[in-house]
């Protein structure tokens, strides 16, 4: 496979390593599996990889820009953090991380519905040519490829079901809720899956309402940006929540399994990794380039793609604010009963970067 010629076909990007063993956790064959040398590797990465990698190269080459990116240091910390997490688990308070293991899984299944509303023919939008691009790769094996690794793909388990896995070692089979309609509902999604027909009718009508881009761009061309900038978002935050779990995970005085709750989540880790980096250089590539509206105008959109940016960074930072209350109100009721609850949600808030005020605001904690 030659990777300077930067185009590739369905399959290829879907290709996966030749492994040693495959991936089996708790009886379930998972998809990714083991080298020669024992290591993890991921699945459908044979030629994904190298190809992000060569789109990446030449974006930079072509434009001299940084990649579209929010840094680490801007995107706001896991809630609760490491040591609030750790608190609750030495006083035996284990509900809101189970519930936070399932609920992460939960939404991971949702990743199944990436591969659904892609524009046609998504060049015809642009002046420039996108042959050699990630931008033409999109339908082409990239959201296929991503969707299989979170929500799993024929008889092979994806994400959804390894951080379930991983709670169960950790937590020895605790009793559980489905949370899937919670989270749909939380998410603004409809409590059951719709068929694709309606899916596809339910994304153009709201595609129709938030328009920001001139109006003979696309509405789901917009809608389809948007999208993937959300996604990056989502794959940013998580790093987080990874970072986090596994610590926790890790710790053989907190949780059961040896270590091996914590050793899935870092293969999934390992398993996002191409899905920050085809997001964003595909958002870059797009960004660089002219759109071409209906009407046959041309929109440098550089501009436009910034106040996407905009708005999906503030929607991004309301989100975390809502999921820090949610969040909270979960541990707030785990705590009730407790007998040492008001002095252990004291010491809980005092271990926090933010902390709750009265108004329902947050506010920097000084004492962290």
């Amino acid at each position: 496979m030659a990777f300077n010629e930067l185009n590739f076909d369905f399959s290829d990007l879907l290709a996966s390593h030749q492994y040693r063993e495959p991936l089996v956790v708790r009886g379930i064959r998972c998809h990714g599996g083991y080298n020669d040398s024992g290591n993890y590797v991921s699945p459908r990465t044979r030629n994904r990889v190298p190809a992000i990698r060569a789109w990446q190269d030449r974006y930079k080459q072509e434009f001299g820009q940084p990649l579209l990116d929010r840094a680490v240091e801007e995107t706001p910390p896991h809630y609760p953090n490491l040591a609030q997490a750790k608190l609750l688990l030495c006083n035996g308070i284990r509900e809101p991380m189970i519930r936070t293991l399932t609920r992460i899984g939960t939404v991971e299944g949702f990743g199944a519905g990436i591969r659904f509303g892609a524009v046609d023919d998504i060049g015809r939008h642009f002046v420039e040519d996108l042959a050699g691009t990630a931008t033409a790769h999109l339908t082409r094996g990239l959201y296929e490829a991503h969707a299989r690794d979170e929500a799993g793909f024929e008889d092979q388990a994806g994400h959804k079901q390894m951080w379930w896995a991983a709670r169960d070692i950790a937590f020895e089979n605790p009793p559980v809720q489905d949370l899937t309609v919670e989270m749909r509902r939380a998410m603004g999604m409809p409590a059951e899956p719709l068929p694709p027909a309606e899916l596809l009718r339910r994304m153009a009508e709201q595609a129709l309402k938030d328009r920001l881009l001139p109006r003979d761009i696309d509405p789901m061309l917009e809608a389809q940006v948007a999208r993937m900038m959300r996604l990056l978002l989502i794959e940013i935050n998580a790093f987080h929540g990874f970072r986090w779990a596994e610590s926790i995970l890790a710790d053989d005085s907190l949780v059961a399994g040896d270590g091996d709750a914590a050793r899935i989540i870092s293969y999934v880790r390992g398993d996002e990794t191409p899905h920050l980096e085809y997001l964003k250089c595909a958002l870059s590539e797009i960004r660089e380039r002219t759109f071409r509206g209906e009407s046959g105008r041309t929109y440098p959109a550089r501009e436009l793609i910034n106040a996407l940016w905009q708005r999906a960074l503030a929607t991004s930072t309301q989100r975390s604010i809502e999921g820090r209350n949610a969040e909270l109100a979960e541990i707030t009721t785990a705590l009730e009963g407790h007998p040492r609850g008001d002095d252990l949600l004291e010491e809980f808030h005092a271990l926090g970067q933010v902390r709750p005020v009265a108004d329902g605001n947050w506010i920097n904690n000084t004492n962290s």
